[in-house]
């Protein structure tokens, strides 16, 4: 089968379409004909390496896929050849889903209904695992509180809007002027350019928020801590440095602030998030967006894409 591969961690370059054996699932694994697969931040920083590091070299990138199940293992159970699934949480202790055939433990993937589209599916693996932990688990969101969503446009962010919107929340979020309409369209009731000066008093006029998903928490934690209501939850799922400051803390305490650091690959049971989410898919209630398509030939493309443009959604790679 054809694979994309680094054999080396550095930059765009070292990505490479290779022919490579097909691999062969394990008894709790099944080998999924791969449709779609995405492409997320992440997996561009396994390829960099430094503190971000896959199991081994040479890798195979890409944490989410869709497509159509080839073969099981002896011990697989709920799915069997030819049913359709998704799944997320590759790329990192395992190989990745930038190729033509990828195994997946059950622990990993959630069968996908007829009327959810696949490329969508793939697309909104992570982020939407992602958002879930965040909103739902982390944040404990509940119909009619406030939800403030850094970045709307983003991967996470923009499925986020749409989760925090589909549990009866009011949802503010955050993005350059240019993808407002059609975050409201998405489900956001108060959409504000982050680069305006009076950006806190915009959020706490549009109400202040009671879960806030933060993308930049090294950066937006002291906002964060001035916005947030009584008793808030802060999300934390990235920062652009290791260093954060401890100046909030008394606010934090002062207003009952809890910081929960989110992670996908963390999920307790994935699967029966992705369920959630295929639930949600197929009723319509959110669904990432595609902002553009690539080849295997193009994934090195995509990586820079992910990592440098200013798009709404997500990438995906076609095999």
């Amino acid at each position: 089968m054809q694979a994309v591969r680094y054999h080396d961690h550095g930059g765009t370059e070292v990505l490479a379409v290779e022919e490579v054996d097909r691999p062969t699932p394990e008894a709790d694994e099944v080998l999924v004909d791969v449709e779609v697969a995405g492409v997320n931040p992440v997996d561009a920083k396994f390829r960099e390496g430094g503190t971000f590091q896959p199991a081994g070299l040479p890798w195979i990138p890409g944490s989410d896929v869709a497509g159509v199940v080839a073969e099981t293992g002896a011990d697989v159970t709920g799915v069997r050849e030819g049913d359709r699934v998704y799944a997320t949480g590759l790329g990192n202790t395992r190989p990745g889903t930038c190729a033509e055939y990828v195994t997946v433990p059950t622990d990993l993937l959630a069968p996908l209904p007829g009327s959810v589209d696949i490329e969508t599916a793939a697309a909104t693996a992570l982020v939407g695992v992602t958002a879930w932990q965040s909103l739902i688990e982390a944040g404990n969101l509940r119909p009619a509180e406030t939800c403030l969503v850094h970045g709307g446009s983003g991967g996470v962010g923009h499925v986020a809007v749409q989760l925090a919107a589909a549990t009866g929340a009011s949802v503010t979020t955050t993005a350059s002027t240019g993808y407002h309409d059609r975050l409201r369209e998405l489900g956001a009731d108060h959409v504000f350019d982050y680069r305006r000066d009076d950006l806190e008093t915009a959020v706490t006029d549009a109400g202040a928020p009671d879960v806030i998903l933060d993308h930049r928490f090294d950066e937006y934690l002291p906002f964060d801590t001035r916005v947030a209501a009584q008793n808030g939850r802060i999300a934390v799922i990235g920062n652009q440095s290791l260093e954060a400051t401890h100046d909030d803390v008394p606010r934090c305490r002062g207003k009952g602030l809890s910081m929960h650091h989110v992670s996908m690959f963390n999920t307790p049971d994935t699967s029966a998030v992705l369920d959630s989410l295929a639930s949600l898919m197929a009723d319509g209630e959110i669904g990432a967006v595609i902002a553009r398509r690539y080849s295997l030939d193009s994934v090195a493309e995509a990586h820079r894409a992910v990592m440098e443009d200013s798009y709404l959604g997500k990438l995906v790679v076609v095999p």
